[in-house]
């Protein structure tokens, strides 16, 4: 019979060093854990849509203004104004700007959207842009979330049916459940880095519908910048599907500031920058190139001026609305057509009882949305506006501005 074992004092120091050194990784993991610094405070019931505006109205003056510097733009989900600055997403009630919800974490936002009542927030890691995180914007609770390799700085945009993060060497496309369904630009993961049809390439600008994606890229082996026509869905995430790659040719085809301008699912528009080609040659005007759904070249419209920097696109119901930086351009959503323009605009417009709401100095000038002709003129009291484009959006009778960095509702 073997002789029972005894437990040596080396054997309980080893002991307690395992149980110290299993108690130190726990607690390692939980300080890292997504949790942690992590705080949700939702709503008590779920916030129910006001009723949509049936009439403009006739004065507007401040409700209240919160801080929003994490948003491109005025953002609303189901019944609330959603704002995101420092690390905090709030749902505010549109009339009062009372906190109905909130979602903050000990992390750098890196920007906000909406779409189908859901609030995206994505946070800046270790990983760049990648912690993203999807809300209830009813009552702000937490859906789901997904994380993975971004860019340090990236650009939200919805379509209708995807959500598109795009940095400037990687992108990512994301269903209503924020799983990815194609990955484009620079693969982290060496298994996957052949996957894609060009390695090395600076991504411009992009835009999508439910049927197209459109990257505008400069790669090094390119004289000017490519356009690259996707399927935003393809089988595999991580293997690209191309409709078309095409070198774009003439004026202001290798300027940095060529961009997307809008994407549907026939067509793409892009703005090119003005110039001359050669010495002494005659100067070409800044314009809009439209090209089909496989990048190929249709028409081209010439544009009066360049367009600012800080120019965007919006889409209200069927059509399109290019802010150009001083006025508003109206455009076909099949053809991408011009179809009128409304000068002195100061930002992007909204719709509110069936007319085209639209910016200007020291008021907002209601539009018919067929023709462009100001019907109507509310006037806005905006003290210490600084001229930053402005960006509106309607929920049932509050107009709001997001000006700079802060949000405002007029009522």
């Amino acid at each position: 019979m073997l002789a029972p074992e005894r437990r040596t004092r080396a054997d309980i120091i080893s002991a307690v060093a395992i149980a110290v050194l299993v108690v130190v990784a726990a607690l390692v993991v939980w300080a890292r854990g997504d949790a942690t610094g992590t705080e949700s405070v939702t709503a008590p019931t779920p916030v129910s849509a006001p009723p949509t505006a049936d009439q403009l109205p006739t004065t507007l003056r401040e409700l209240w203004h919160a801080s929003d510097g994490a948003a491109a733009r005025a953002l609303t989900s189901s019944g609330v104004v959603v704002t995101g600055h420092d690390g905090t997403v709030t749902g505010r009630d549109p009339r009062t700007g009372a906190q109905l919800w909130r979602y903050r974490r000990d992390m750098p936002l890196c920007g906000v959207e909406s779409q189908f009542g859901m609030v995206i927030a994505v946070y800046r890691d270790q990983r760049g842009c990648s912690q993203a995180t999807l809300l209830a914007g009813d009552t702000g609770e937490r859906r789901t979330a997904r994380s993975s390799y971004m860019d340090s700085r990236l650009h939200l945009s919805v379509d209708g049916t995807y959500a598109l993060a795009q940095g400037p060497e990687r992108l990512e496309v994301w269903r209503s459940d924020l799983v990815r369904t194609l990955e484009y630009g620079y693969v982290d993961a060496p298994v996957n880095v052949k996957t894609q049809p060009r390695a090395g390439c600076d991504l411009l600008s992009s835009g999508s519908s439910p049927s197209r994606l459109a990257v505008l890229e400069r790669c090094a082996d390119d004289p000017a910048d490519r356009l690259t026509v996707l399927n935003p869905a393809p089988k595999d995430n991580t293997v690209p599907e191309e409709y078309g790659s095409h070198v774009l040719t003439g004026v202001g085809a290798d300027s940095p500031d060529a961009r997307v301008i809008a994407v549907s699912d026939g067509r793409i528009v892009l703005y090119l920058p003005g110039g001359t080609a050669t010495a002494g040659a005659e100067s070409t005007p800044p314009r809009l190139a439209v090209y089909d759904a496989s990048g190929n070249p249709i028409v081209v419209h010439q544009l009066s001026a360049p367009l600012s920097d800080k120019a965007t696109t919006t889409k209200l119901g069927s059509t399109y609305y290019l802010f150009t930086g001083n006025s508003l351009i109206a455009l076909n959503g099949s053809t991408f057509d011009p179809l009128w323009a409304a000068p002195n605009a100061l930002g992007s417009p909204a719709m509110m009882a069936g007319r085209v709401l639209m910016p200007v100095a020291e008021g907002i000038t209601a539009l018919d949305s067929g023709t462009g002709a100001e019907l109507t003129r509310i006037p806005v009291d905006r003290p210490g506006y600084d001229n930053s484009p402005i960006s509106l959006a309607v929920l049932g009778t509050t107009v709001l501005e997001r000006r700079g960095t802060d949000l405002y509702a007029l009522g």
